[in-house]
C-alpha cells in the first residue's frame, strides 16, 4: 500500500506540472466534446500480492496488452471512457528444490474491461479511475532447472481458480491529437482463488500498464 500511494503521489505532481507547461505551449486541437474511439497497444509490467499475508514471494514480469476504448463526452471537462483489453499478467519465482535451483514463471491471460470516468482538465491529458472486471482466459506456468524444462497450460477444469476478477485501475493518457499514451496503474480486489479449496497460492494481481493508441474521430 505505502508503493501505491508514493506512485499516486508522484503520479499526480508529474500530471500537475505537465499540465501547467502545457497550457503556455500546447498546438493540440480541443476535441474534449468529440465522441472518439480508438486502438492501443502496449505492455504490462505485473506481479502479484495475498491480501492475508501468506508465505508467498515472487518478482515482476512484462506481458502484452491490446486492445480498443471509446470515449463518451459529458461535457468539456468530463466523460466515460470504457476499453476492452487483452491483458497478460503474472509473475516470477526462484527458488531450490532437493539441492537443485528453479525458476517458475506464471503467465495469465485476460479479458480486462476497465470503466474509467475521465476528467480532462485540458486537451492534452485525461485523468481517468474506475472499476475494472477481469475475465481469466489461460493460464501458462513454465518451470526450469538445470535439467529439464516443463510447460502447461490450464483451462481450469478441475481447479477452484475464480475467473471472474473485479478491480480497480487509474492512469492518464496524453494527447496529441489522433495519438494518444496512456499509463495506468491496477490491482485486484478479489483473489483469485474462489473458496481456498484450491492448491494454487491464493493472490491478488498488481500491475502497471504502458500503451500508444490512435483516436479516430471527426475533425
Amino acid at each position: 500500500m505505502k508503493k501505491i500511494l508514493v506512485t499516486l503521489t508522484t503520479a499526480g505532481l508529474i500530471i500537475a506540472n505537465i499540465c501547467s507547461a502545457q497550457e503556455t505551449t500546447t498546438t493540440t486541437t480541443d476535441v474534449r466534446e468529440k465522441l472518439k474511439f480508438g486502438i492501443k497497444i502496449g505492455g504490462n509490467y505485473s506481479n502479484v500480492y495475498d491480501a492475508k499475508g501468506e508465505a508467498f514471494v515472487a518478482d515482476p514480469k512484462f506481458g502484452m496488452a491490446l486492445g480498443a476504448f471509446i470515449t463518451l463526452p459529458l461535457g468539456t471537462f468530463i466523460g466515460v471512457q470504457p476499453e476492452i483489453l487483452y491483458s497478460q499478467k503474472g509473475f516470477k519465482a526462484t527458488g531450490i528444490l532437493l539441492g537443485d535451483t528453479y525458476k517458475f514463471t506464471r503467465t495469465t491471460s485476460y479479458i480486462d474491461v476497465p470503466l474509467f470516468l475521465a476528467l480532462k482538465p485540458t486537451s492534452f491529458i485525461s485523468i481517468l479511475v474506475g472499476p475494472q472486471y477481469s475475465y481469466l482466459i489461460k493460464q501458462r506456468d513454465v518451470f526450469a532447472n538445470t535439467t529439464t524444462s516443463i510447460a502447461q497450460e490450464k483451462e481450469f477444469a478441475a481447479d477452484n481458480i475464480r475467473k471472474n476478477i473485479f478491480g480497480l485501475a487509474l492512469g492518464a493518457d496524453i494527447n496529441m491529437d489522433h495519438l494518444t499514451i496512456g499509463g495506468r496503474l491496477g490491482w485486484d480486489i478479489m483473489a483469485n482463488n474462489g473458496d481456498g479449496t484450491s492448491t494454487t497460492p491464493r493472490y491478488k494481481n498488481s500491475w502497471y500498464q504502458v500503451t500508444l493508441g490512435y483516436r479516430f474521430y471527426n475533425d
